[in-house]
């Protein structure tokens, strides 16, 4: 029993591993995993969206080998104001060392039970080995598992909360996480510049450099019987501010809200997949837009991703940049910090758009 569940940890019951329950359930889900109907994947989300013109439909490629030129910072607004999803190619970090963080990571996750359950989360952090957001009883789970860890700032990163198998995944990570912020920074300088503003704008509002948030979220999704009738992330759009996601590039899983389709991403090898989160889109207000997404799973192989996260420091207060408002364009969102935006998430867990849609409706009500 102890190899399925962790029963405790401040979770309202007890946790069952994905991987124990795919290991387990034969040809069955459990109830648990089975979305309402409308939120299941149908047979034609499941493969790539088509085009008018006949093609497969997919989020834009951009090349981002020079981050300073008009020409990338034309290419990123436009994804940002009509997708708020990317791929960046040509980013910068070595093909080798995203293939090492990958491994490392699928060794964790093929680690046995035992030593992976040393690594236990509780809903304090979410920092560790977890099978569930939210802290609601009850209600549907997602068909996978994941390990949750702090990158920045300084302070509250842990080596000793790091898995320390396999032997390679502490440096690699660490080494994967520097250079990521580094991207992530390049990368937030060309927002800015598409916003009209200087190019330091945004990483000034996130806390100035040194002064951000950075986790990670590495996903483990293990083969499901029955993989339309559940999903591997629920619809959602990311909390914090950048998300930097690095997936399989043999399996394909994630799909983007477009035009009220859902459409399947289709991976460029080595590529990031960049989307903009509801901080971005509070900052710009509602100039570069958060976009709901979700996770697909398979019944014939299972699927690793890494998704970085990029945030405003916690506690500074986030709201829509001055520059951005005017009288014709007034502030969409009243002034929150990230800490008392995420505290929604961790309690109720993903749903959708909805906190997001929620704020701006409050603050349409006191304007008027």
């Amino acid at each position: 029993m102890s190899s399925c569940f962790n029963g405790g940890a401040g979770w309202p019951e007890p946790v069952v591993r994905v991987q124990a329950v795919s290991d387990t359930c034969g040809e069955t889900i459990p109830e648990r995993y089975v979305k309402l109907p409308l939120d299941r994947p149908s047979a034609t989300t499941l493969q790539p969206a088509v085009s008018h013109g006949g093609g497969s439909l997919n989020i834009p490629v951009v090349d981002m080998s020079m981050p300073d030129s008009d020409e990338t910072v034309r290419a990123v607004d436009a994804a940002c104001r009509e997708w708020g999803f990317f791929q960046a190619v040509n980013h910068g970090v070595s093909p080798e060392l995203l293939r090492r963080a990958r491994s490392s990571w699928r060794g964790f996750f093929r680690q046995p039970a035992e030593v992976r359950e040393r690594y236990a989360n509780s809903p304090a952090t979410y920092e560790g080995y977890g099978s569930r957001l939210g802290t609601t009883k009850g209600g549907h789970l997602d068909w996978g598992d994941y390990y949750f860890l702090h990158l920045l700032p300084p302070s509250i990163k842990s080596h000793d909360k790091w898995p320390s198998l396999p032997s390679t995944l502490r440096e690699a990570t660490e080494e994967y996480g520097e250079e990521v912020v580094k991207l992530c920074r390049r990368v937030s300088k060309v927002l800015s510049k598409g916003l009209g503003l200087d190019g330091g704008r945004l990483q000034a509002a996130f806390g100035g450099e040194g002064g951000e948030g950075a986790c990670m979220r590495v996903n483990f999704y293990p083969r499901c019987p029955q993989p339309e009738l559940t999903l591997g992330v629920a619809a959602h759009s990311d909390p914090g501010g950048m998300t930097m996601l690095l997936v399989d590039d043999h399996v394909r899983g994630l799909q983007v809200k477009k035009d009220g389709q859902w459409i399947t991403v289709d991976p460029v090898p080595d590529a990031f997949i960049v989307n903009v989160g509801d901080q971005i889109q509070v900052l710009s207000n509602a100039a570069y837009k958060s976009v709901e997404h979700r996770v697909t799973v398979s019944a014939a192989e299972e699927r690793l991703s890494l998704a970085f996260f990029y945030n405003p420091r916690s506690d500074v207060p986030v709201a829509p940049m001055a520059e951005l408002v005017a009288p014709g364009r007034p502030a969409l969102y009243p002034e929150m910090t990230f800490d008392e935006y995420r505290a929604h998430i961790r309690q109720r867990g993903l749903s959708g758009k909805a906190q997001l849609q929620s704020l701006q409706n409050a603050n349409s009500s006191v304007a008027s």
